[in-house]
């Protein structure tokens, strides 16, 4: 295995273009697990800890441009008020250490349907930006899962920045794991309002193949709000209501049984956190109009 060290972005591009398999590596929490218990021999690692612009973000008028290789840790420090839904989900990212090395750009690089940061990603509305030698590209987020730790990168593309809406509106994650700390998720959920437009976003993780949107549900429960008129009174939702949600939203996944859960027991979950996140984000709503928080919500069960 030989190790490449670039020290410019520019230096990186190359090395990828001339080493279409090097796999890129910066807090190394999903790929040096794999190489310890020989899951994964590599010709080339790609170590990108010395360049700057991967460790910096910008936050503008609409979005904010997060580069891939910004820790959890300062998400949940720097980036809550702005990304109250990734700040909640990086909450949850296995150990403080983990925290401080693994990032957002990992967790795409690795697309693994359990990786903690996609539901937030979807409901938030990301885009990828990729770059290699012949230029640069923007993939939105919902594209970029294209199978099971399957993503939409070239071979010689590697992910510079993830483009992020700020926040208009409460956002909540929530997962499911079986211990409180370093644990990958039975199966996860996100929720968003977005009151400037009037709709709801609403994701799940770990239980299909890739990352997705319950549109379906989403599609139900923007309807239901403008149609009830929530809104504008910002009263309580109806019991009935949020039962619909939560069911569409589990008829929306497409688990598997393995070591972690059954299919049917992520079903049932995505269903109770659908619910959950669902009166969390409206208490919210209503307690300020379209208040951001990044209190409360993100739960590990």
């Amino acid at each position: 295995m030989e190790f490449l060290r670039p020290a410019s972005w520019e230096e990186a591009l190359a090395a990828k273009a001339e080493f279409p398999s090097a796999v890129p590596i910066a807090g190394g929490t999903d790929v040096m697990v794999e190489i310890n218990f020989d899951h994964r021999r590599p010709g080339h690692l790609m170590d990108l800890n010395r360049i700057r612009e991967l460790h910096e973000w910008e936050t503008g008028e609409e979005s904010v441009r997060l580069g891939a290789a910004v820790p959890y840790a300062q998400i949940i420090d720097r980036l809550g008020r702005e990304l109250p839904g990734l700040a909640l989900a990086s909450h949850t990212v296995g150990s403080p250490q983990i925290r401080n090395r693994g990032s957002v750009g990992g967790n795409l690089g690795a697309a693994s349907p359990a990786g903690d940061a996609h539901p937030a990603l979807l409901v938030a509305g990301a885009e990828v930006e990729a770059e290699s030698v012949r230029g640069t590209r923007l993939i939105p987020v919902e594209d970029f899962y294209t199978g099971v730790k399957r993503n939409a990168l070239a071979e010689d593309e590697l992910i510079k920045n993830i483009h992020i809406e700020k926040a208009d509106g409460p956002q909540q994650f929530s997962k499911v794991g079986t211990r409180n700390a370093m644990v990958i998720a039975v199966c996860a959920f996100a929720v968003a309002l977005h009151p400037a437009t009037r709709t709801v976003r609403a994701a799940i993780g770990s239980a299909a193949p890739t990352p997705l949107r319950a549109r379906v549900a989403e599609d139900f429960l923007t309807a239901a709000l403008a149609d009830g008129g929530f809104w504008d009174s910002g009263k309580a939702l109806a019991p009935a209501l949020a039962r619909e949600f939560a069911e569409l939203c589990s008829g929306a996944c497409n688990p598997i049984d393995d070591v972690r859960g059954s299919a049917a027991y992520r079903r049932r979950a995505v269903g109770v956190m659908a619910r959950r996140t669902l009166g969390w984000v409206w208490e919210s709503y209503r307690a300020t109009g379209s208040g951001r928080t990044t209190e409360g919500g993100a739960q590990c069960a």
